[in-house]
């Protein structure tokens, strides 16, 4: 049994739903598909598909087969690329994940941008805020929002963003404006959960002088959107980046809290599990978000 082909039969057969339409798209038989369906099952000891008169549906082990050959034939797809042209179009399918804001807010519009460039490239995008395990969980690229970049994958700098304290203006208006550092500890603040320093936040003044202060919150969350809408609604003093706040300062919604003071800058980076023998998929696809967000970023244009 040639097994690449029963691979490539087994997915065809998955993807267009039935034996026929796989002969059909594979110029074959369906005696044939069959044929290489049932050879590919005795191989493995399982049966791949349930099959009824009406349709066909994948088994547990079927299911587990069907995502792994996908991606081998992916990557042989590519490999021939290699030595049979010299122009390797990206192809296959690209995994992301992202965080949920960042996804939404800046990532979500270009999308459509991408697979217009790139049409044989099939997204698979998975939006979460938390920290994925690009190799354990399958993924081609990360979009990672860090304080202090990695040294667990290959990465490129996308923009940075700066996390700023803001308040609404009835908030502030109720409780009053903090003149330093040590004022928020009268005040009621709204803490990020997968904050690095947890409820200590860092602030440094215009000399490099560090003042971390200890506040206490009355409200976490683990989603910056979340953290936002409470603070618009004059529930309290939140830090925030301006890729998901810059709107609401420049509209004036949302009013800086100690503006002589920074909180530390976080970049945007691009992750990939390894510069070594780097798809034409992934390079495409952070060659094209580099571009994007080329220059001043979009949450910093006036």
């Amino acid at each position: 049994m040639d097994r690449l082909r029963a691979y490539e039969v087994f997915v065809t057969v998955v993807d267009r739903g039935s034996f026929a339409r796989a002969a059909d798209a594979l110029e074959t038989s369906p005696a044939n598909v069959t044929r290489y369906v049932n050879e590919l099952e005795t191989h493995l000891g399982a049966r791949l598909l349930n099959r009824t008169s009406r349709k066909l549906s994948l088994t547990e082990g079927g299911e587990t087969l069907y995502s792994r050959c996908k991606t081998i034939l992916e990557e042989v797809a590519e490999t021939e690329g290699l030595v049979s042209t010299t122009s390797i179009e990206p192809r296959g399918r690209l995994r992301v994940n992202a965080p949920v804001s960042f996804g939404i807010l800046h990532l979500a519009p270009l999308w459509p941008r991408f697979m217009q460039r790139y049409p044989d490239v099939e997204l698979d995008i998975a939006l979460t805020d938390r920290v994925v395990d690009l190799v354990e969980e399958g993924f081609d690229l990360a979009i990672r929002i860090s304080r202090a970049g990695t040294a667990e994958h290959a990465a490129r700098k996308l923009a940075t963003s700066r996390n700023v304290l803001c308040a609404s203006p009835d908030y502030l208006s109720r409780w009053g404006h903090p003149e330093i550092p040590a004022d928020l500890l009268r005040h009621r603040c709204i803490g990020y959960r997968y904050a690095a320093t947890a409820d200590e936040w860092q602030l440094t003044d215009s000399n490099g002088k560090a003042h971390p202060v200890e506040v206490a919150c009355h409200m976490h969350t683990n989603n910056g959107d979340t953290a936002r809408a409470a603070a618009l609604a004059g529930q309290g003093v939140i830090w925030q980046p301006t890729f998901l706040i810059g709107d609401d300062l420049r509209a004036g919604t949302l009013v800086r809290v100690l503006p002589e003071y920074r909180l530390p800058d976080i970049d945007i980076l691009a992750l990939y599990p390894s510069r070594r023998h780097l798809s034409a998929k992934v390079r495409a696809a952070i060659d094209f978000l580099v571009n994007a967000f080329a220059g001043v970023p979009p949450w910093e244009r006036t």
